[in-house]
């Protein structure tokens, strides 16, 4: 596998996220619940924060943008709907792509949630993380998208590969 993923629990319902490439050491954090656990964490595992990857922009998932690129010079990665909460240095959509380090991360548009949610895949290792799109009992609150968008956007997860290790921001 060239990931590891670090899970840890954040606020009062969320899971932070920290992924790092093995071959290169690059680290993203997969959204930013809460920026003193995720500083705390990257402390304790001696890992130097590159990336942070938003999935949407709800606070309690990109609330700590700010605060960890203050901290770590990361860059922020993210649906453009992240900008009416905190910065982003890059847009990304369906079709793009991200390198963490040697790994890449497809772009799949998930909304439903919000309108331009987005999870990230790692076809490689079989990985997703999928903010708010999925959780353990089920799909997302529709906030702003329509029962349709969300239909589509579960859809493109199931037809990832059977053994795809799903990583949902809460439950």
């Amino acid at each position: 596998m060239s990931l590891t993923v670090h899970q840890f629990p954040c606020l009062s319902d969320n899971y932070g996220f920290l992924v790092r490439d093995d071959a290169t050491g690059t680290t993203a954090t997969v959204d930013t619940p809460d920026a003193d656990a995720i500083l705390a964490e990257l402390a304790k595992l001696g890992w130097k924060l590159d990336l942070i990857l938003n999935t949407h922009w709800h606070p309690d998932h990109a609330g700590g943008n700010a605060a960890i690129q203050a901290a770590t010079g990361a860059t922020i990665i993210g649906p453009q709907e992240v900008t009416r909460i905190a910065p982003l240095d890059r847009p990304v959509g369906q079709g793009d792509t991200v390198m963490l380090g040697d790994t890449p991360l497809a772009v799949i548009d998930t909304g439903g949630h919000t309108l331009g949610h987005i999870a990230y895949h790692d076809a490689r290792d079989h990985i997703a993380f999928v903010g708010d799109t999925l959780f353990a009992l089920g799909c997302g609150r529709l906030f702003e998208g329509t029962a349709e968008q969300m239909w589509g956007s579960l859809s493109r997860l199931t037809a990832l590969p059977d053994d795809t290790t799903v990583y949902c921001a809460h439950e």
